[in-house]
């Protein structure tokens, strides 16, 4: 006997999974449902920094496709930078059974922001009208997808470019290379209420007087870029300046990779440094670093967190390039002025961008927000 076909209309909306009713006893399709709009999968994998800083162009997409839907696939370690985060539809971690998810889906847009053989190659599996960003030739080599990647595309192969010339921002760069309108909207990230609460409690906590000018100190960076930090020397020797400023309170913040390092500082510094735990994951290092009015830091992860919580940074460069960071008007960038900065070595025989770091500059950069901030 053959079998009655059953047909159903799927309803244009990103709530229906097929499964169950978005809420219970709602029959699908209803009457109020929510358009798939334009939709979007970004590809941003390599470097929690990199991940936070590309949410500010999130506003630009909404701009150009005001009904959207936003998947973003990246690693384990980057989801928390994206989590809460207003703007996205769904986060997927990286892993085989998300890859085989996305790779089943049809986009109308794929935004590819790294220069990765990995990310290029699951951009091209992806099936969408148009993808923008990077993706592999049939040899395996990293290749621009559309005319705006081009200049992106140069700054990877061209060092006199990358290090000498480009005067861009990466976010202004990311913009051509993704077809946005570059209007230097802010990162996106927004703190729970948790979270909010959580700032409150540990400021009586930590005994920070609520009248108080607040530096956080960044202390160290991720390991594969290990000569993003100053010395332990340097972080005593800049701390015991910045204690001279009236009614101010060190923090010392960073992750667990920081967490001996920290301790050390502190033991040499006195009962005026406050070190703050490291080892309780990477929204929680959030919270702390909300407590500060400054944050003094290296180009780091800790920088960018300073960035998109709108913090006064004074930060500074060595082997990595200051021209491409957006501050927003809101803090100072320190230079080397060793004639090989910046580099981007891993490795380094002599690290005079380090050694000959200008701690009075940096102090100078604090004592100006300390004063604007009194007034």
């Amino acid at each position: 006997m053959k079998k009655e076909t059953r047909t159903f209309s799927m309803p244009d909306c990103r709530l229906f999974n097929g499964y169950k009713p978005c809420r219970p006893f709602q029959k699908c399709p209803c009457t109020d449902p929510v358009p798939w709009g334009r939709r979007i999968c970004i590809v941003n994998l390599d470097f929690m920094g990199d991940v936070l800083m590309t949410t500010a162009l999130l506003p630009a997409i909404s701009r150009k496709y005001p009904v959207h839907t936003i998947h973003w696939i990246t690693r384990r370690n980057a989801v928390p930078v994206l989590e809460n985060n207003p703007y996205l539809f769904k986060i997927w971690e990286w892993n085989d059974e998300s890859r085989m998810i996305l790779e089943s889906m049809e986009f109308d847009t794929v935004f590819n922001a790294d220069k990765s053989r990995n990310a290029c190659a699951f951009t091209d599996r992806l099936t969408a009208e148009e993808k923008r960003g990077f993706g592999l030739n049939k040899n395996g080599v990293i290749i621009p997808l559309n005319k705006g990647a081009e200049y992106n595309f140069r700054m990877g192969i061209d060092d006199q470019l990358k290090f000498r010339e480009n005067k861009r921002t990466g976010l202004d760069i990311l913009s051509e290379t993704w077809d946005l309108d570059y209007q230097q909207d802010a990162y996106v990230f927004e703190l729970t209420d948790e979270e909010k609460s959580a700032c409150r409690s540990q400021k009586e906590t930590l005994g920070i007087p609520d009248q108080s000018f607040v530096v956080g100190l960044n202390t160290g960076c991720s390991n594969l870029y290990p000569h993003k930090k100053m010395t332990i020397e340097q972080h005593i020797a800049l701390i015991e300046q910045i204690k001279a400023l009236p009614d101010t309170v060190i923090l010392l913040l960073g992750g667990k990779e920081d967490t001996e390092r920290n301790k050390t500082i502190k033991e040499q510094t006195g009962a005026s440094v406050i070190e703050t735990p490291t080892e309780e994951g990477l929204r929680r290092g959030f919270v702390y670093e909300n407590l500060c009015d400054c944050v003094v830091t290296g180009d780091t992860l800790g920088m960018h967190m300073a960035i998109a919580l709108k913090k006064q940074v004074v930060v500074w460069f060595g082997v990595s390039c200051g021209a491409e960071i957006e501050l927003y008007g809101r803090g100072t960038k320190i230079f080397s002025d060793e004639p090989c900065s910046p580099c981007w070595r891993r490795e380094c025989d002599h690290l005079r961008c380090i050694q000959n770091l200008d701690l009075d500059k940096i102090f100078d950069a604090v004592v100006q927000i300390h004063h604007a901030h009194y007034q």
